[in-house]
């Protein structure tokens, strides 16, 4: 019989709401994130190195089981919840027609666009 791991309410809260904000794909995230980790200066030889962060923690948390998280894995998803929600909160005059504001979420893997 296998047990089943018993995780933290508090985590699977914290889980939903990771995944309620971050609202772009991993794969679409890791390919934002290469896009704008490509500049002369900070493309190296192996793209991985090259994803920003703090984009780059939140795509590894993406790739994870919930039952497979770190406590640094949490502090992601809480920071990332965090930022998302302050992003969305100073909205700017021109809205999602703000490329600055929006590439800010996207960063985070928020992409405004996306209908709930």
């Amino acid at each position: 019989m296998v047990r089943e791991k018993r995780l933290d309410p508090e985590v699977e809260v914290i889980w939903d709401d990771f995944h309620a904000q971050v609202n772009v794909p991993s794969e679409q995230l890791r390919q934002w994130l290469l896009t704008r980790g490509s500049g002369e200066e900070t493309f190296g030889p192996d793209p991985d190195l090259a994803l920003p962060e703090p984009g780059r923690r939140i795509l590894r948390v993406l790739t994870k089981r919930k039952v497979d998280l770190t406590p640094e894995d949490i502090q992601t998803m809480r920071d990332a919840i965090e930022l998302i929600q302050n992003l969305m909160d100073e909205k700017p005059p021109r809205g999602n027609a703000d490329d600055e504001w929006r590439r800010s979420l996207l960063d985070l893997g928020h992409d405004v666009l996306v209908e709930r």
